[in-house]
């Protein structure tokens, strides 16, 4: 006796791949907006969406942009720029190392990641509230003049 063999029409075996492959992109896109709220008041820190390059050539910011016991967001870098003080500017990543959440304000001294209730100090990146258990990768600046950029 012989068992037939099920033949598999490669129509739809490619519709099946391309539906199941839009439906994992679908659901990063929403993954990837989990947790942020763009009407949400930012505190003392800001996002800046229109800020240019940052590595290898254009400012991300003026010195002047960055409020002092502050931050500013720039999501399209993934990076968090601070002034803890008058003139020292820091700068971590923005990705919350709790889950990978992208922080959503700079407030009160700390960085916020809304999704979870984490924060982070705005002077070593260090967890000042949990459930994070580790703190901000810190990144690398230039500060030369008014202009601030990645290293």
């Amino acid at each position: 006796m012989s068992e037939e063999q099920p033949v598999i029409d490669p129509a739809v075996t490619s519709r099946r791949v391309l539906l199941a492959g839009a439906g994992a992109i679908g659901a990063t896109a929403v993954l990837a907006a989990c947790g942020t709220d763009p009407d949400e008041d930012a505190g003392s820190g800001s996002q800046s969406p229109t800020a240019t390059q940052g590595s290898g050539g254009g400012a991300l910011a003026k010195t002047s942009e960055i409020p002092v016991e502050g931050g500013t967001i720039f999501a399209a870098q993934s990076v968090v720029v601070t002034q803890p003080a008058q003139g020292e500017f820091k700068a971590f990543s923005s990705t919350c190392t709790h889950q990978g959440c992208p922080v959503t304000s700079v407030d009160g001294g700390t960085i916020n990641c809304n999704c979870h209730g984490s924060k982070f100090s705005i002077e070593d990146g260090s967890v000042k509230k949990g459930p994070a258990t580790k703190p901000l990768t810190e990144r690398q600046l230039n500060v030369e003049g008014e202009n601030i950029t990645l290293a």
